[in-house]
């Protein structure tokens, strides 16, 4: 019995899928089953019914599947202390993103996490808030870096830092000379906001209905900086993160009467799993950056 092959039973697993376990293991598909069928051989027990569309561990497989992951958390563990007694941090960390953070934010806090541990390797996934949580619980990603609250069973939610959402306006809109708008003036506004599935989306209509006011939304988009070319072609408003804001490039951004809008940002991991030493680092490293 191979430490490789329990990882890959879990990869397994975790993604119910062969192809996709074999591109997260960074191996072949044919090597993966392989070596799955020489645990199943060991064991004396078939360990995963193998459909066409996907893959379920069997009943032997269920029953085994903890020990796996129990002894791969351990072989972490022992390289975590051994790295840590040569005062070096090694490992990949799986980090999944909502993209309304990653472009923004990321790319200033990983050049310093590299420079600080250039031995951690950081792969990143770009995707909604409800794919990204799938994927934690599936154990595809480490941890997940998203919109708060996510109540979800079985993960674990850490809110890192706070920011205020800003109305964006054409650079020539009337309300753009105004130090704040009111939120009785955008009544006739056409908005464009992010598609269904985003959660700035959702927040920024939940900010317009406790302010008892319903939207008029005309445009829709996957992507922020979309959104905000159109605004600064006079075809709309729209709520942005202090993150996405673009200054001078005909766009101007003003607060809102009343209580400030704002989106807390934090990380999500699954209830129970061990973290890594490099996923550790790379969550303080994050906490610490915000703080700062």
């Amino acid at each position: 019995m191979e430490i490789q092959q329990l990882r890959y039973l879990v990869a397994v697993a975790r993604t119910k899928n062969f192809s996709r376990a074999a591109e997260q293991c960074h191996v072949s598909q044919p090597s993966l089953s392989q070596q799955i069928m020489k645990l199943e051989e060991e064991l004396g027990e078939r360990l995963l019914e193998r459909g066409r569309r996907e893959a379920k561990l069997t009943e032997a497989g269920r029953l085994f599947l903890p020990h796996a992951e129990r002894v791969l958390d351990e072989v972490e563990a022992g390289r975590d202390v051994v790295n840590a007694m040569r005062g070096v941090v090694r490992g990949r960390v799986m980090l999944g993103v909502i993209p309304t953070v990653a472009p923004y934010y990321l790319p200033r806090v990983l050049r310093a996490f590299a420079k600080a541990h250039p031995e951690i390797e950081v792969s990143i996934t770009e995707a909604t808030t409800s794919e990204l949580v799938r994927a934690v619980q599936a154990g595809e990603l480490d941890v997940g870096l998203v919109s708060l609250p996510v109540a979800v069973r079985g993960l674990v939610a850490e809110e890192v830092f706070a920011e205020a959402l800003w109305l964006a306006l054409p650079k020539r809109h009337p309300l753009a000379k105004r130090d704040a708008v009111k939120m009785a003036e955008l009544a006739e506004e056409p908005f464009m906001l992010l598609q269904d599935g985003h959660c700035l989306a959702g927040q920024s209509l939940e900010f317009c209905a406790m302010r008892g006011f319903a939207p008029k939304v005309t445009f829709r988009s996957a992507q922020m900086e979309t959104i905000q070319a159109f605004v600064a072609a006079g075809m709309g408003v729209s709520m942005v993160p202090t993150m996405a804001r673009r200054e001078g490039a005909g766009v101007v951004y003003r607060p809102l009467h009343g209580r400030t809008p704002e989106r807390k940002i934090g990380f999500i991991r699954a209830e129970g799993r061990v973290a890594t030493q490099a996923t550790r680092a790379l969550v303080e490293f994050v906490r610490t950056a915000a703080s700062a």
